[in-house]
């Protein structure tokens, strides 16, 4: 299917040049049909879907997800958001006064601010590694990363793809280096389902944390926590609700405590199924690949009309369906302001540590045409 024919089955508007995927997705028709179709029976007969047909539903929309990432369906809970998943293992993690947490300087605002949060109310330590660019290969990744574990590191916590900077990061070495020295290892993986294929039972992270509602195509407010089996135990719900204790417990304490947290819609929590199937029938493996070259494909363009340097090589290693464009600008909001209201181009500008970004996400939806009209109008605003 081309993109024009994949861009009919979204409920995006067709005067829109969509160039953000990446904050906040965006669901298929068919996805959100069977969204809605969960919400009508929910309303239909609250008392009967809350205590008799939703843990059933959820518990197949878990196997679903289990079966896509490959591990347990008991091993995976659902969640809000990332952010929300972050802030459950951050506030139970067991860390005490000299331990340290390892990370980068490339982490999504909301989760880096959580563990700075935390590590200062346990008084450890939030230990950040400054990134130099360009990044010229994995290894050179891995060597600035490793440096700074120490033997007062408790915990890694790395994203899977960077959310300012769009960077793909070597995670499967990160993780085997992990286990090798008993570190915990955490990876926010916001980005990654849709775009990258999950394989948690031989990836090594200890907690896996994914937004469904980006990448996988459901609606807002579905994401979901794994964390190994073993570990489940340590980690306290965010909110004591009736799964705690549960009199009618399931054969998981880890799913209970966690997944009934009082009354809420979780039908977004259900449409895993249906956007598995979407993919699957829209082969979204070959999709997502001809998203990669795409992206990658007009990186090194735009790159030089701002006459700036990309953040690391142009390859698998490090790109896929998100590209952020070094940019020298003094006013972020009123470039991304123009480019909507004048242009109806729908594409971030982004800030971390003082440098901004121009990050283009490319779906299935989009082509050349989007890309090329970004660079004309770039071209037209002699931004460079």
């Amino acid at each position: 299917m081309g993109s024009e024919l994949l861009k009919e089955q979204f409920l995006l508007k067709k005067d829109i040049t969509y160039l953000n995927f990446g904050a906040f997705g965006a669901c298929p028709k068919p996805v959100f049909d069977t969204y809605q179709n969960f919400q009508r029976e929910l309303e239909e007969e609250p008392t009967y879907f809350i205590n008799e047909l939703g843990p059933e539903y959820l518990k197949s929309s878990r196997q679903a997800l289990g079966k896509y990432l490959n591990c347990s369906a008991d091993d995976v809970v659902y969640v809000t958001s990332p952010s929300y998943a972050v802030n459950l293992i951050a506030k139970s993690i067991q860390i005490k006064a000299g331990d340290e947490v390892l990370t980068t300087n490339l982490e999504y605002g909301p989760c880096d601010k959580t563990w700075k949060y935390y590590c200062e109310q346990k008084g450890a330590t939030y230990k950040k590694i400054q990134i130099r660019f360009p990044l010229e290969s994995k290894e050179d990744f891995i060597i600035q990363f490793v440096n700074g574990i120490s033997d007062k590191t408790k915990l890694i916590f790395i994203s899977h793809i960077t959310s300012s900077t769009g960077l793909r990061l070597p995670i499967e070495e990160i993780c085997a280096i992990a286990n090798q020295r008993g570190i915990l290892i955490y990876v926010d993986g916001a980005h990654a389902p849709g775009q990258l294929p999950i394989n948690l039972s031989i990836l090594g992270a200890d907690i896996y944390t994914g937004a469904c509602h980006k990448w996988m195509l459901t609606p807002k407010g579905s994401s979901f926590l794994y964390v190994k089996n073993s570990l489940q135990q340590i980690f306290d719900p965010l909110i004591i609700s009736w799964g705690y204790k549960s009199p009618k417990p399931s054969t998981s304490i880890y799913l209970d405590n966690h997944q009934f947290q009082g009354t809420r819609d979780y039908s977004a929590f259900l449409t895993i199924p249906a956007a598995i199937e979407f993919m699957e029938k829209n082969h979204w493996t070959s999709v997502a690949n001809d998203c990669r070259t795409l992206t990658q494909s007009n990186a090194k363009r735009f790159c030089d009309l701002m006459k700036t340097s990309a953040l690391s090589t142009i390859t698998n290693d490090f790109i896929a369906q998100l590209f952020s464009i070094p940019i020298k600008i003094d006013s972020p909001d009123k470039l991304h302001n123009t480019l909507y209201q004048e242009y109806k181009i729908q594409i971030p500008v982004l800030a971390h540590e003082g440098n901004f970004y121009l990050r283009y996400s490319i779906q299935g939806f989009n082509n050349q045409q989007d890309l090329d009209k970004l660079y004309s109008v770039l071209v037209e605003l002699e931004l460079c």
